[in-house]
């Protein structure tokens, strides 16, 4: 791989050995996939911030890099609690302190406090085009997809070596040629708005890490459901959707593989539901779906024995106070800076209502608690939720 006299410099440990790691680190991923060079970033989106995801290792190796820097504009993922709801969430001292450790690491190279896996509303938003290096797998197929920026499916050591270098190796989706389809994906109904979580799930296992089209009509929160649950099953990050997304009349140029899905392909579902726990904002919550979930219930009440919990960021929080006390007047929490998987939730709660594929994937699995989770759109949540 070709390097500038800059980037040398900074491999031989002139700016000091955190750099230097940082561009190793780089430099060894673009010799794996035969990138030719480094190209220069916008922004980052880095992962692996939540203790019960990294742990002692992944604390360690952030205390390595003291005096390291970012050099781009560079956002946080979700943490593992919000800090205005410790109670709730079961959060012990240990628990903590060690969470709080992570994220002053993260403050004091630069980064942006934002905790959030929905960057792209308020935090950091990318432009058609845009170079970035993003490693939250739902902000990775949201970018490359809805908004057309190009990122890998960066992990949370080499998000953050690019957002230190300000550079990633020109490779996989950074490239025209590898934007294609693989993969038609033909449905024989209309979807229905929880189908595109469950048609993500089931497309994921299938395809894996291939580049989907389909031929169907979502919002934008849909497309987000579907895109998270994509990534969450599989490890896909770019999707195409007919007359939406910004680089669907391109997508169709090699020869592709066509995937015929009947409804009975995806899970059943009901009207109504029961659970320990609603939960929505997996992605986090978006603008419209504060709206929705306010106007829903204005002047209800959420039933005694059950708790409905929103997640969304501290931006899109701030920015709709209105609708975040109507939620709250209701008996909802809104909880800003965590998520039902990174957070305690999968392990208080053993039945979860979600409209998350996502969600569905992760908190079954043990390691987040294996609760059973059950997949319904935003309006059945609601209503099985008030009295």
């Amino acid at each position: 791989m070709h390097l500038t006299k800059e980037e040398e410099h900074i491999l031989d440990g002139k700016l000091g050995e955190g750099y230097a790691r940082m561009m190793k680190i780089l430099v060894k991923i673009g010799e794996i996939y035969g990138a030719e060079k480094l190209i220069p970033i916008k922004s980052a989106q880095i992962s692996g911030v939540s203790y019960n995801t990294i742990g002692e290792y992944g604390l360690h190796f952030l205390r390595s890099l003291k005096g390291v820097k970012v050099s781009v504009p560079t956002t946080l993922n979700p943490l593992g609690f919000d800090s205005e709801h410790l109670s709730e969430m079961s959060v012990d001292e240990k628990f903590y302190k060690k969470q709080m450790e992570i994220i002053k690491a993260y403050l004091d190279m630069g980064i942006k406090p934002t905790a959030t896996c929905t960057p792209y509303y308020y935090d950091n938003i990318p432009s058609f085009g845009d170079h970035i290096a993003w490693a939250e797998s739902s902000a990775v197929i949201y970018a490359n997809s809805i908004i057309g920026a190009r990122t890998n499916r960066e992990g949370a050591i080499t998000a953050l070596a690019s957002a230190v270098i300000g550079k990633t190796p020109l490779y996989g989706l950074h490239l025209n040629e590898n934007r294609h389809a693989t993969h038609i994906i033909r449905t024989d109904f209309e979807l229905k708005p929880v189908d595109f979580p469950l048609l993500g799930i089931h497309i994921g296992k299938i395809i894996d890490s291939g580049i989907p089209y389909f031929r169907i009509k979502g919002t934008q929160d849909d497309l987000k459901l579907l895109g998270a649950a994509l990534a969450a099953s599989g490890s896909i990050a770019m999707y195409h959707v007919e007359n939406i997304t910004p680089e669907w009349q391109n997508a169709l140029i090699d020869k592709v593989e066509i995937i015929n899905v009947g409804r009975e392909d995806i899970e059943e579902h009901s009207d109504t539901v029961d659970g320990e726990l609603y939960a929505i904002g997996c992605p986090h919550a978006s603008p419209s779906e504060l709206r929705i979930i306010a106007e829903f219930l204005k002047d209800k009440k959420i039933k005694k024995d059950a708790k409905l919990w929103i997640f969304t960021s501290k931006s899109v929080k701030r920015e709709h106070q209105e609708l975040v006390k109507i939620i709250e007047n209701a008996g909802g929490v809104v909880f800003a800076d965590t998520c039902v998987v990174v957070s305690n939730a999968g392990k208080i709660f053993s039945k979860i209502v979600t409209t998350s594929g996502k969600a569905k994937v992760y908190l079954q699995k043990k390691k987040f608690g294996g609760a059973k989770v059950i997949v319904v759109d935003i309006h059945t949540l609601l209503r099985s939720v008030v009295e």
